[in-house]
C-alpha cells in the first residue's frame, strides 16, 4: 500500500519502496524478540515473581526480597553465577567504572581488545581529562589493541596481551562515538576464545551497553567473566528511571558490590524505594522494546541511504545493538538534522539543541533527547560530538512508529521542502 504520510509524491514513492525493502529484515528481528521474550518469561516463572516483589524498601534496604530476586533473574537470563542490579548506579559509565575499580588494583593492567574505549570511559581510565580519581591515578596501567580496518588485529593483540599480561581484557560491544561497526556476537565469541587461549587467567569484561536482547545469545553465555550495562538503555525496557546491572562470576560481582557500597556491606544493602516495579516491568518488556528500536534503526538506515547519506550499519547488516550512525561530513547539516529530530520528539519538541560542553567528553556534543527519562537511549534520540566526520548516532525508539514518523518528518523538512 502506498504510504500517504507526506504530500510530496517523490518522497511518498521512496517511502513505499523502503517499506518493502525492510520487511524481510523486520521478520528476523521479530524472531529474536520472541526468543528473548520467552527467555525473560521463563525466568520470571522460574523465580515465582509475586506482587510483593514489586514493593520497594527505604533506609538501608535490608531484607529487600524483590531486589534479591531480581538479581537472581538477571543472573539466570545472562547465564552467570551472580548479578547486581541497583538504583545506585547513576549511568552506564558509573556501572562500568564500578566493575573495573572493584576488580583492579595498583599495578594491574587493563587492556581494551576493541581499540580505544569511548569518550566517557577514557576519563574513567585516565587517558583523557584531568586524570583525577581515574584508574591511572590509582596506579592501574592501560593499553589497547588498535583496530585494523575496524576489526580486531589478532596478531597485534597476541603481542600486546603477552607483553602486558593484563588482569582484565575489556571488549566494547558497541561502537560508541566511532564509525566502526559494532561487534556482533559471532565476533565477540572469536575474541573470547582468543583471549582464553592466549591468557587463560585473564578476566574477560564486556561493556554490553546497547546490546542486550539485540541477538539471541549474550556474551556471558560464551565465557565472558564479567559484564555490565545501563538500565536506561535496553534492559530497563523504557520504564526504569535510573540504574545499572553487573553480572558474571560470583567473586567478581561481589568485588564490584563492595566498590559500590562498602566492604562488609556489598550487595546486602541499598534501598530500592519505588524502583522495583519499573525494574521488573521494564525487564519483562525489554525484548519487545529493543526489537522496536532495532526495527527503527533498520528503517532509518534504509531511508537515509536512499536520500544519499552515508550510513552504518546498512539496513541489510546484522544488528547487535541499537545504534545507527549517519555521516554528514558537514557541521551545519549535522546540527540541522539533530534539531529536526528534536522537533519530532514527544517531550521538549519546541527546544532547539545546540552544541555544548558535556561532562565526560573532550569535544562539544549536540544531542536531541526529547525523552521521558532523562538521557535514556532506549528512547529515540540522536547525538554526536562536534568533530569530523560529523557523524550523528541515532539510538532507541520505544515504538517503531515514532521512529518512522520522526525520520519521515525530518527527511521531508531537510530534503524535500521547497
Amino acid at each position: 500500500m502506498t504510504n500517504r504520510l507526506v504530500a510530496n509524491e517523490q518522497l511518498n514513492t521512496i517511502l513505499a519502496e523502503v517499506d518493502e525493502q525492510v520487511k524481510p529484515y523486520f521478520e528476523r528481528v521479530e524472531a529474536n524478540m520472541l526468543f528473548n521474550q520467552k527467555k525473560v518469561l521463563d525466568a520470571f516463572i522460574k523465580h515465582q515473581v509475586s506482587e510483593s516483589d514489586l514493593n520497594g524498601t527505604n533506609g538501608y534496604g535490608n531484607d529487600d526480597y524483590g531486589r534479591e530476586k531480581l538479581d537472581e533473574i538477571y543472573a539466570d537470563i545472562f547465564h552467570t553465577e551472580k548479578a547486581l542490579v541497583r538504583t545506585q548506579f547513576v549511568s552506564g559509565t558509573h556501572t562500568l567504572s564500578t566493575a573495573l575499580f572493584g576488580n583492579l588494583r595498583p599495578g594491574d593492567t587493563l587492556t581494551y581488545l576493541t581499540g580505544m574505549p569511548y569518550d566517557t570511559m577514557q576519563e574513567v581510565i585516565g587517558i583523557a581529562g584531568n586524570k583525577r580519581g581515574s584508574l591511572v591515578e590509582w596506579g592501574v596501567n592501560f593499553s589497547h589493541v588498535p583496530l585494523k580496518d575496524g576489526e580486531i588485529d589478532f596478531a597485534a593483540a597476541k603481542t600486546i596481551l603477552l607483553r602486558d599480561h593484563p588482569k582484565i581484557v575489556a571488549i566494547q560491544r558497541s561502537r560508541g562515538y566511532d564509525t566502526r561497526q559494532s561487534f556482533v556476537i559471532q565476533k565477540i565469541k572469536q575474541m573470547i576464545d582468543f583471549v582464553k587461549k592466549t591468557l587463560p587467567n585473564a578476566i574477560i569484561f564486556i561493556d554490553n551497553c546497547y546490546g542486550e536482547f539485540s541477538e539471541t545469545v549474550e556474551p556471558t553465555e560464551l565465557g565472558a567473566n564479567l559484564m555490565a550495562g545501563s538500565l536506561i538503555k535496553n534492559p530497563g525496557g523504557g520504564l526504569a528511571q535510573t540504574g545499572g546491572y553487573i553480572v558474571g562470576d560470583a567473586s567478581l560481582v561481589e568485588n564490584a558490590a563492595y566498590q559500590l557500597t562498602a566492604p562488609g556491606i556489598g550487595g546486602e544493602e541499598g534501598a530500592t524505594l519505588d524502583a522495583n516495579r519499573t525494574f521488573y516491568q521494564g525487564l519483562f518488556q525489554a525484548p519487545h522494546v529493543v526489537g522496536q528500536a532495532i526495527k527503527g534503526a533498520i528503517y532509518t538506515s534504509a531511508l537515509l541511504e536512499r536520500v544519499g547519506l552515508e550510513v552504518s550499519p546498512r539496513f541489510t547488516d546484522t544488528r547487535t545493538d541499537l545504534i545507527q550512525t549517519v555521516i554528514f561530513n558537514n557541521r551545519a547539516k549535522m546540527i540541522k538534522f539533530i534539531q529536526a529530530i528534536q522537533a519530532n520528539s514527544p517531550i521538549d519538541s519546541f527546544v532547539v539543541p545546540n552544541p555544548s560542553e558535556m561532562a565526560g567528553y573532550e569535544d562539544q556534543v549536540i544531542m536531541a533527547a526529547g525523552t521521558f527519562v532523562q538521557g535514556s537511549t532506549l528512547e529515540f534520540s540522536a547525538d554526536g560530538p562536534i568533530r569530523p566526520p560529523y557523524a550523528v548516532y541515532l539510538q532507541g525508539g520505544l515504538t517503531f512508529e515514532h521512529v518512522k514518523l520522526a525520520l519521515i518528518n525530518a527527511v521531508e523538512q531537510l530534503y524535500f521542502s521547497k
